[in-house]
C-alpha cells in the first residue's frame, strides 16, 4: 500500500449507497468529509472575512495557483509565511494548479509538452506554466494540498482530442510528484477523460500507481449535462482507490453535491455560495430565495427561520431586500455568508446521515427539496403568459399539479392522469416495485431478470425499478436486470424531460439517453440495461428481445384505449411470455379487465391499494400460479365470481347467444375457481 501523508480513515460506509464519511489530516487542522471548500481565487473569498468563514465551519479554502503566481507572486508568499501568514488563515488551503484558467483563455495561451504559455493580464509578458513551475509556486504558497498541473478541455470534446490531453496529463501528472520532492505538502493527481469511460479508466488506472495523497475528478462542470455529470462521477469513483480522498473539482450546486456524495465522492469546491449571493439569491431550508423581487420588501422574517447562522439570527428579509436592491455591497456580504454557512451545514447534515447509516432516507427525501425556488411566489398570482403555459404543454399531454400539490403528467383530450392518487414515485414503487418483490428477485438467481414496462409515458415505474436496482447493487453482487419499455407516444416523457426540476427522478442518464437512443446501458452496472420499442403494444410484443418475468401494464384505461384490455391483446400476451412464471401488475380493478384476463388464460388475484382504490390488479401465468411467488397472491374467489354473476360487464361487449354462453363457461370452469 502506498503511504499517504493525510493519514485518510474511513468512518462508516453508507448502506445502499457509495456515500462515505471520512476525516484525514493536514499541516494544520484535521478535515472532516464530506466537505465543501469555499473558493478564495486571489487569497479570499469574496465579499467575506476569514473569521466569518472559520464561524460558517470552514475546513479547507481553496486558493488558484495562476492567478497567485502573477499577483502578487511567488516572492510575496516567500518573504510573508504563505499565503497562512498574507491572509491570516489558521486552517488548511489547497491550491488549484491553474489548469482551468489557463482552458478559460482560449485565445491567450498555447499548449506545449514544456507546459502552457500565457499572457500576464498583469503586465503582458509570456509566460511558460510548466509542472515543475506550478508545483514550486504552490510550495511557496505552502498550501496544504496541492494539485497537479492538468491540460483541461471541454468535457463534450471528441474523443481524439480527449485521449491526447489524457496523456498529456499523465506526464504532467508524473513530473508535478517529481517536482514536489520531500516536502511534506500533499498532492493530489486529477483524473481526466472526458464522457469517455474508457479514458477515465487508463485515466485512473495511470495515476493510482504513483504516491498521490488523494485524486480529483477533473473535466466536469465544462458542458455537460447534469445526467452526463453524475454518470462520469459514479463511474470514475469505482475506479479510484478506497484509502484516498475523492475530489470533484468545480461542481456545485446543493443537489450536486448531494448527487456526487452519493456516487462516493469526499470533497467539493465552487464559486455559487457567493456568485448567487451577489445575484441577491440565498438557499434555505426551503427552497431558493430571489431577494430582487418585491414579494420581500415588508417581510419581517429572518432569511431562514430554519437555519442558525448569523445573518439568520439577525437581520430581515426586508432589510436583505433593501440592500440588493440598493445594490449596496453588504448585501452581497451577508447572503453570501449565509450560504457558505448552509453549504457547511448541508454537508454536516450528510456527514451526520452517514454515521447514523440512514444517508439513503436522507438522500432521497432531500433531493426533492434542494431543487425548489421562490417558495414564496404568491399563489394568487395571475395565470402565467401563454408562452409560459405552452412551455407546459406537448402534443397531447401537459405537465399537471394535484390537488394535493404533487406533479405528474395528463392527457389533455382525455383528462387521464398518470399516476393519479400519489407521487408518480411513491405509487410505481407501491404498485409495481414493491408487490412484484423485484428486490428479492434481484437476489436470487444469476439468469437476467425481464421487465416489461407497458406504457412507458414519463418512465416513473421504470425508474423506480432502476433505482431498486442500483440501490441494491451498491450493497453487493444482484443478478442483471432488463427492462423493456413500450410506448406508441414519447411526447410524455419528452415533456416530463424538459421539467426534471419538477420530475426529479428524471435527473438520472438513463431517461434522456433511451429518448435520444433507443437504449441506455449503465455505464457502471454492466448488468443493468434499457431498451425502448415506440408503436402499438399489441404489434410490438413480438419484438422484444427476451420474454417477461415481470410485467408493469400502466396503459391508459379501457375507456381510451379499449384495445389494450381484450381478451385478444392477453392472449397475445401470455404466448409471448413462452411458458414463463411471468406475473403482470396493473392499477386497474375493472371487471371487464379482470375477466380478459382469466379468458386468456392467466390467474387472477387481489392486488394492493392504490390509495384511492381499495386494491388493484395482479394476473399470473399458469407457470408463475404454481410457484412461490405466485402462491403468496391472493387469487380472486367465489366471492368474486358471485359479484361478477351480477355484473353488467360480465359478457365482452359484442359477444352474444352461444358465444356468450361458451364465454361465461369458459370463467366458471377456470382452474382458480375450482374447488
Amino acid at each position: 500500500m502506498i503511504p499517504s501523508r493525510l493519514q485518510f480513515q474511513i468512518e462508516a460506509q453508507a448502506s445502499g449507497s457509495r456515500a462515505r464519511a471520512a476525516r484525514f489530516r493536514t499541516l494544520h487542522n484535521e478535515v472532516l468529509t464530506p466537505l465543501f471548500m469555499p473558493v478564495g481565487t486571489q487569497a479570499t473569498v469574496k465579499a467575506q472575512l476569514p473569521e466569518t468563514l472559520l464561524e460558517a465551519g470552514s475546513q479547507i479554502l481553496l486558493a488558484n495557483t495562476y492567478h497567485l503566481l502573477l499577483r502578487p507572486g511567488v516572492d510575496v508568499f516567500q518573504k510573508l509565511g504563505g499565503i497562512h501568514g498574507l491572509m491570516k488563515w489558521e486552517r488548511s488551503v489547497l491550491t488549484d494548479s491553474g489548469g482551468f484558467q489557463i482552458f478559460s483563455l482560449p485565445h491567450s495561451r498555447a499548449m506545449r509538452e514544456e507546459g502552457a504559455i500565457f499572457k500576464s493580464y498583469v503586465d503582458g509578458t509570456n509566460i511558460l506554466l510548466s509542472p515543475e513551475l506550478s508545483i514550486e509556486t504552490q510550495k511557496a504558497i505552502g498550501s496544504d494540498i496541492m494539485m497537479v498541473l492538468d491540460q483541461c478541455i471541454p468535457s463534450t470534446a471528441p474523443q481524439p482530442e480527449a485521449r491526447q490531453a489524457l496523456s498529456l496529463t499523465q506526464r504532467w501528472a508524473a513530473r508535478s510528484l517529481a517536482a514536489r520532492g520531500d516536502s511534506l505538502q500533499s498532492m493530489f493527481a486529477i483524473v481526466q477523460g472526458a464522457l469517455f469511460p474508457e479514458l477515465r479508466k487508463e485515466s485512473a488506472e495511470g495515476l493510482i500507481t504513483l504516491p498521490f495523497d488523494g485524486f480529483a475528478i477533473g473535466g466536469l462542470a465544462v458542458g455537460e449535462s447534469r445526467a452526463e455529470r453524475e454518470d462520469v462521477c459514479d463511474y470514475t469513483t469505482q475506479l479510484l482507490p478506497t484509502d484516498r480522498p475523492r475530489y470533484l473539482m468545480g461542481v456545485g450546486t446543493p443537489l450536486d453535491l448531494l448527487e456526487a456524495v452519493h456516487r462516493g465522492v469526499d470533497m467539493f469546491d465552487c464559486i455559487i455560495p457567493t456568485q448567487v449571493a451577489q445575484r441577491g439569491s440565498a438557499f434555505t431550508s426551503r427552497g431558493l430565495v430571489q431577494f430582487r423581487r418585491s414579494v420581500y420588501k415588508f417581510s419581517e422574517e429572518p432569511l431562514d427561520p430554519a437555519c442558525a447562522c448569523p445573518v439568520c439570527q439577525k437581520y430581515s428579509r426586508a432589510y436583505l431586500h433593501h440592500l440588493h436592491k440598493c445594490e449596496e455591497t453588504l448585501g452581497w456580504t451577508l447572503l453570501g455568508q449565509h450560504n457558505i454557512y448552509y453549504y457547511h451545514q448541508l454537508m454536516r447534515e450528510i456527514r451526520q446521515s452517514i454515521l447514523e447509516d440512514r444517508f439513503l432516507a436522507y438522500y432521497h427525501e432531500k433531493r426533492q427539496l434542494l431543487d425548489l425556488e421562490d417558495i414564496d411566489n404568491p399563489s394568487q398570482r395571475p395565470a402565467p403568459a401563454k408562452s409560459h403555459a405552452g412551455r407546459l404543454r406537448l402534443g397531447a399531454y401537459e405537465v399537471h399539479t394535484s390537488a394535493a400539490g404533487f406533479v405528474n403528467i395528463k392527457q389533455t383530450h382525455t383528462g387521464e392522469v398518470m399516476h393519479p392518487h400519489r407521487p408518480p414515485m411513491e405509487e410505481a414503487r407501491a404498485l409495481y416495485v414493491e408487490q412484484s418483490a423485484l428486490a428479492e428477485r434481484l437476489l436470487q438467481g444469476t439468469e437476467p431478470l425481464v421487465i416489461w414496462d407497458v406504457g412507458l409515458g414519463a418512465a416513473a415505474n421504470a425508474m423506480a425499478a432502476i433505482e431498486c436496482y442500483e440501490m441494491l447493487a451498491a450493497q453487493g453482487p444482484v443478478r442483471p436486470l432488463q427492462i423493456v419499455s413500450f410506448e406508441n407516444d414519447l411526447d410524455s416523457l419528452t415533456l416530463a424531460l424538459r421539467h426534471r426540476e419538477k420530475f426529479t427522478y428524471l435527473r438520472h442518464g438513463g431517461p434522456a439517453t433511451l429518448l435520444k437512443e433507443g437504449a441506455w446501458q449503465s455505464r457502471t452496472l454492466p448488468g443493468l440495461s434499457w431498451t425502448l420499442l415506440q408503436g402499438d403494444f399489441m404489434e410490438l410484443m413480438v419484438e422484444a428481445p427476451a420474454a417477461p418475468d415481470l410485467i408493469y401494464y400502466d396503459l391508459f384505461s379501457s375507456k381510451s384505449e379499449p384495445h389494450q384490455w381484450t381478451q385478444e391483446m392477453f392472449v397475445k400476451l401470455l404466448s409471448c411470455c413462452q411458458s414463463k412464471p411471468a406475473e403482470l401488475f396493473t392499477y386497474t380493478t375493472s371487471t371487464a379487465a379482470r375477466v380478459a384476463l382469466l379468458a386468456a388464460g392467466f390467474h387472477v388475484a387481489h392486488g394492493q391499494s392504490s390509495g384511492a382504490k381499495v386494491e388493484t390488479t395482479i394476473a399470473l401465468t399458469p407457470a408463475a400460479a404454481a410457484q412461490r411467488w405466485g402462491n403468496q397472491h391472493r387469487l380472486l374467489g367465489k366471492k368474486w365470481l358471485a359479484r361478477w354473476e351480477r355484473s353488467q360487464a360480465k359478457i365482452p361487449a359484442g359477444l352474444e347467444g352461444s358465444a356468450a354462453d361458451e364465454f361465461a363457461a369458459r370463467i366458471r370452469q377456470h382452474r382458480q375457481f375450482a374447488p
